[in-house]
């Protein structure tokens, strides 16, 4: 597995792509609307930032309202998701999803729970 993207809750996705982009010179290569939110993926090279900009009520929103701004989420690239779910069920971890589910970009996605994982809610994306 490899690192895939930082998930960060903003309210002002525009205004963080643009800070990003001027910081640390990471562009937006891909944008959509998934899930009741705007989703932008900055380009850092060989990962990256995921930007998710609440547009309704979900879990987003509930998160910036309890928490505000900052990271969501961090993401790990499999090439077998069924499989690296497998593996963490094995290993007692507890799943949020226990079959992937659509994400972003296309990708299958599936996490785990922050319990089981340091505190970290953990994303992982089929490649």
């Amino acid at each position: 597995m490899n690192f895939d993207h930082a998930g960060i809750a903003t309210d002002d996705a525009d205004g963080l792509a643009e800070l990003y982009a001027d910081l640390f010179d990471t562009p937006v290569v891909h944008e959509e609307r998934f899930d009741g939110m705007a989703v932008r993926f900055l380009d850092c090279g060989e990962s990256y930032f995921e930007l998710l900009e609440p547009r309704e009520e979900g879990t987003i929103a509930r998160y910036l309202d309890r928490n505000g701004p900052g990271i969501h989420h961090f993401a790990l690239a499999t090439d077998d998701i069924a499989e690296a779910l497998d593996r963490m069920d094995d290993r007692g971890v507890e799943l949020i999803d226990e079959e992937p589910r659509p994400g972003a970009w296309g990708h299958d996605v599936a996490f785990l729970h922050p319990k089981s994982t340091g505190g970290i809610l953990v994303e992982m994306v089929e490649h």
